[in-house]
């Protein structure tokens, strides 16, 4: 008797597919993503910013510091004061293969004293940053 394919010689089981292959390539994808996911570290203190007129997006792998109604200048939810703005900078700068990269991002509260807001950019450029940003919230 002739049979109309190979047939097992335990009977009438079913060929179930490798799911083994597929499982690999998601957890492949998810380590990829995972890897390149930028991250900003935003300052972990609440600022209220100035209005403005205009304004533009912020970069990724900014350098943020914060000044805060009371004038304290915050990095990575840490106050660091004025000192200690060229001490996080200058390790920073030394990460990026292109210093002009790196991009500098202060937000200032509303009513923080405008001269420390720039001092802290001095400090930057100081530390060699070629140039720095104060955000806004722009007025609708």
């Amino acid at each position: 008797m002739l049979s109309d394919g190979p047939s097992l010689a335990g009977g009438d089981e079913e060929a179930k597919p490798d799911l083994s292959p597929m499982i690999d390539c998601v957890f492949i994808l998810l380590i990829f993503f995972i890897v390149t996911t930028v991250f900003v570290k935003e300052p972990k203190v609440s600022v209220t910013d100035p209005a403005a007129l205009s304004g533009e997006q912020l970069e990724k792998n900014s350098i943020i510091f914060a000044v805060t109604s009371d004038n304290k200048v915050f990095y990575d939810g840490k106050s660091i004061g004025l000192a200690g703005v060229q001490q996080v900078v200058t390790p920073l700068l030394l990460e990026k293969s292109d210093p002009d990269e790196a991009h500098v991002i202060i937000k200032g509260d509303s009513t923080a004293h405008a001269g420390l807001v720039d001092d802290v950019g001095k400090e930057c450029l100081e530390a060699g940053v070629a140039k720095h940003r104060i955000t806004t919230s722009t007025e609708s």
